[in-house]
């Protein structure tokens, strides 16, 4: 184990984010439990604690093998390997991808009260989650934070596959990951503590904070 739990996690992140503590940052936390590592990231550095819902697309009869990922404004990111290797189409992708929006219109509804995200250019935006394993997820959210046309966009993450990291950077104008450790099996196995979060819970977080003005 190398986090106690997701507070320790997201306590030693702001640590390695500190320098951004100037630079006019907002923390978007990826639900459910980067809500948690970015609430005390935001604690830590002063600002904001937004909430931005990505989802998995699933592989047919696998659905915990991510072929991609959808943002929330439509944006779809796909692992072209992945989906070579199951044999899944475009038609599928976006099929599926339609699917998933209807789940993250809901949540942010719940999350978010709806509201949409206006202009990012004045901010450092810092995307955190509790971890990555394949970035097909960070990447789409990546992506859509991208045309919010943030000053900077950072991805932080406690713990990610090293190979992972190259595809991140590619996305982000800087990747901040405190571990990469080797094997890598699933995020959880890097926590002591790595209990599921309620809807209640993630929605209690977003309240302690501020928010964009």
């Amino acid at each position: 184990m190398i986090f106690k739990d997701r507070k320790d996690a997201g306590l030693r992140l702001a640590k390695a984010l500190y320098k951004f503590r100037e630079s006019s940052p907002v923390v978007f936390g990826i639900p459910r439990g980067g809500v948690e590592v970015g609430y005390y990231v935001a604690l830590e550095l002063d600002c904001p604690l937004e909430v931005t819902i990505p989802r998995k697309i699933g592989a047919p009869l696998q659905p915990e093998l991510a072929v991609g990922a959808v943002a929330e404004d439509g944006t779809i990111y796909v692992e072209e390997e992945v989906a070579r290797m199951v044999g899944v189409d475009e038609r599928y992708i976006r099929s599926e991808a339609e699917k998933e929006l209807q789940v993250i219109n809901r949540r942010l509804k719940l999350y978010r009260g709806g509201r949409e995200l206006g202009d990012l250019s004045k901010y450092t935006v810092i995307v955190v989650d509790d971890g990555v394993a394949t970035g097909a997820t960070m990447i789409a959210t990546l992506r859509f934070m991208r045309k919010k046309n943030p000053h900077t966009l950072v991805c932080a993450v406690p713990v990610s596959p090293p190979e992972t990291i190259p595809k991140l950077s590619m996305e982000a104008d800087e990747v901040v990951c405190l571990e990469t450790p080797t094997p890598f099996y699933a995020i959880g196995q890097f926590y002591e503590d790595f209990r599921q979060l309620r809807d209640e819970e993630v929605v209690e977080y977003l309240s302690r904070t501020k928010k964009i003005t």
